[in-house]
Order: structure tokens, then sequence, then C-alpha cells
């Protein structure tokens, strides 16, 4: 699955307790409204990883989003 990133995005994300935050600003939610978009056609078991190498800033806990059934 190729991800669709609008220009200039940022995003993050965090765990604090059991909560997650997801920060991001407006292109950031726009990218990751693709990356839900784009995974809700692909297949049971299609998976996105995303962390600070690959996309997210630094600092950020690595993001996994599965599709399942």
């Amino acid at each position: 699955m190729l991800i669709r990133w609008e220009d200039g995005f940022e995003m993050r994300v965090d765990v604090s307790g059991e909560a997650v935050t997801i920060s991001a600003n407006r292109e950031g939610l726009a990218s990751l409204a693709n990356i839900l978009t784009d995974l809700a056609k692909e297949e049971a078991g299609a998976h996105v990883h995303l962390d600070e190498h690959n996309s997210l800033e630094d600092g950020s806990v690595e993001l996994i989003i599965e599709r399942t059934s």
C-alpha cells in the first residue's frame, strides 16, 4: 500500500499511562485519513507501521494500524 502524505504533514504519537495521543497539523490529519481510507480497502491483516524513523516526529512511539476482518 502506498501512503499518500500531504505536503507539510507533521504527526507525533505519544503514550502516557494507558492513553495514546496522536498530535498532527492539518496536513498530518489529512494524511492519517488517507491511511485509514486506503487501509480499509485492503485485505484483512494489512497494516502500516509508522515511527520516528518512518514519517513521525522525533521522539514519537511506534504506531501500527492494522486492518482486521
